[in-house]
């Protein structure tokens, strides 16, 4: 179990890493929102994998779903970019 300061530094480290910044971005590529969500979602746990050290043993359930979650946001947010941009 994470300690709480444990849990914000890994949301803000998603936040402000590859899930965060690629799954906005993807997000902002495509106008449905499934797609960007899923796409957020693959981001977010394809992130731990690739920089959560020699092993994938390494990267604790907490991290996966912290990544998951800042991923499906950030596609999510990407998508409501899109929209919005669209409109004005």
């Amino acid at each position: 179990m994470l300690s709480f300061l444990e849990l914000i530094g890994t949301i803000g480290g998603a936040v402000l890493g590859l899930p965060g910044i690629v799954g906005l971005a993807l997000g902002m590529a495509t106008r449905k929102w499934i797609l960007a969500a899923a796409m957020g979602a693959v981001v977010g746990l394809v992130g731990p994998l690739m920089f959560g050290g020699a092993h994938a043993t390494y990267v604790t359930v907490s991290e996966f779903v912290v990544s998951g979650v800042v991923g499906v946001l950030a596609g999510l947010l990407g998508c409501a970019i899109r929209h919005k941009g669209a409109t004005v």
